[in-house]
Formats: structure tokens, C-alpha cells, sequence
């Protein structure tokens, strides 16, 4: 006999789930709908990129090893087109591999296995920040230096170069403008970019960091978002202390970048 599918409300946020294990599917799926997602399930990376297109999801739950496409190249096709809110589920644990999931376009990780609340908690505050950028699209510019981000259009740019910067590096680059040349500790930019309480790991604002003093440096210009020892980071055009190189590969898990 044939379960009944929960009823959920249709104007709920839309969930995509790219999974090719069926009892996690499954899971997924079952857990998801009872929390009030809409969900629908893409057992492989054309089907999810398939499903993405024609019906767009407000937020794509994608697992990495994935038949044919991997989850690392359904992400970077997403993300060439779409804004979506993307969260990867690994079973590596890695700082490389966690470096490369956000550098295909994901905007957070999570490693199997873990506790359907976190997963849930994630979900949750990936959403609230694409409701927040939305909310601050209509905001107008912001600008400290040779920086300008344009909130309308989601677009920065330095010294007129323009910026190719995904959903976190754009928020976290408009937290930054709007505290310039105050000190932000990483667990403060955790909370307030994230959502997330502060568990004695910042390695997912390290790494997002990393990426866009990268692209704001990209030219060879001079560092903006300065390293404080023992303090965190500050947007400021004049450095006051020996700074971390732009290029430096991986941090510790509590080590400003």
C-alpha cells in the first residue's frame, strides 16, 4: 500500500535534492516535507540541471559523488546561470575538499553523516540569506575606496573592474561596507553572514574570505580587508600590522586568514 504524501503549503520554499542514493533520497525527501519544504528529488546531475531549468528551486541540496556529472560540476553549471542557494553534502572532510566545493559555487557544506537538525538549521539560514539579499538589493550602493557594490544589480566592482563574486562573497563583501574600518571577528561574521552559532569553527569564513580578497586583488591591487592579529579582519585602505599574503593555501581552524 502506497503512502500518502504529506500536504505542504504551495507557497513554501521549493527544495531540490540531488541525490543518487535512494534510501537517502528517501530520507530526504520524508524529513524535508515534514519540516513544510516543497521538495523534489533528481537522482543525477542532467536530471537535477534538467529539473533546475524548468522548475526553479529556491535552494539545491546536492550531494558531490553523483553518477555521470558530479556534484562539483552540477554546482558550477548552476551556479554560471543562477543565484539558487546552494548547500553540498560530502563525505569528505577535508579543508581541500571543502575548498573546492565552495570554489565550484556552493555557498555551504555539510559532511556525511550528519544530524538532521544541523542540516535543517543550515537549510534554514541559507534561506534567511537569500530573503535578506533580496531585501537589500533595494537598497542602493555601497562604496568604501576604489569598491562600489551595487545592490540592485548584485554587481561590485573595484577601481571600475567588475567583480565575479558568488552569494557569499557578495554578502560577506556587504557586511564588510557597511562596518568599514571596524574589527570583525570571525565568529561575529559567522553569525551575522551565515546564521550560524559559533562552534570553535570559522574555516567557512576563512575560505569564502580567501576567495574574495582574491578577486578583489585579482589586478594586484592593495589589500582592503586587513588581518588583525588576534582580532579578525577590518575594511580599511591603510594597514597598521604585518598582514596574511593574498595567496596563503589553508588556515587553521580558529586562525584568522
Amino acid at each position: 500500500m502506497q503512502q500518502r504524501r504529506l500536504e505542504v503549503d504551495p507557497g513554501a520554499p521549493a527544495i531540490l535534492v540531488v541525490e543518487d542514493d535512494r534510501r537517502m533520497a528517501a530520507f530526504l525527501d520524508r524529513a524535508l516535507t515534514y519540516a513544510g519544504y516543497r521538495v523534489d528529488v533528481a537522482e543525477d546531475g542532467e536530471r537535477a540541471l534538467t529539473r533546475a531549468e524548468e522548475q526553479p528551486p529556491d535552494l539545491v541540496l546536492l550531494d558531490v559523488m553523483l553518477p555521470g556529472i558530479d556534484g562539483l560540476e552540477v554546482a558550477r553549471r548552476l551556479r554560471s546561470g543562477s543565484g539558487v542557494p546552494i548547500l553540498m553534502l560530502t563525505a569528505r572532510e577535508g579543508l581541500d575538499d571543502r575548498i573546492e566545493g565552495l570554489d565550484s559555487g556552493a555557498d555551504d557544506y555539510l559532511a556525511k553523516p550528519f544530524a538532521l537538525q544541523e542540516l535543517l538549521a543550515r537549510l534554514r539560514a541559507l534561506l534567511r540569506g537569500r530573503a535578506l539579499a533580496i531585501a537589500e538589493s533595494r537598497r542602493g550602493c555601497l562604496t568604501f575606496a576604489d569598491v562600489s557594490l551595487d545592490q540592485d544589480a548584485h554587481e561590485a566592482t573595484r577601481n571600475g573592474r567588475r567583480l565575479t563574486l558568488r552569494n557569499k562573497e557578495l554578502e560577506l563583501l556587504a557586511y564588510f561596507l557597511h562596518h568599514p574600518e571596524r574589527v570583525l571577528e570571525p565568529r561575529a561574521l559567522l553569525e551575522a553572514v551565515w546564521g550560524y552559532p559559533y562552534l570553535g569553527d570559522a574555516n567557512l569564513v576563512h575560505v569564502t574570505l580567501r576567495r574574495l580578497r582574491q578577486e578583489l586583488e585579482a589586478d594586484g591591487e592593495p589589500r582592503l580587508i586587513q588581518t588583525v592579529p588576534r582580532g579578525g579582519y577590518v575594511l580599511r585602505q591603510h594597514a597598521n600590522g604585518p598582514d596574511s599574503p593574498p595567496d596563503r593555501p589553508s588556515v587553521a581552524a580558529n586562525e584568522p586568514a
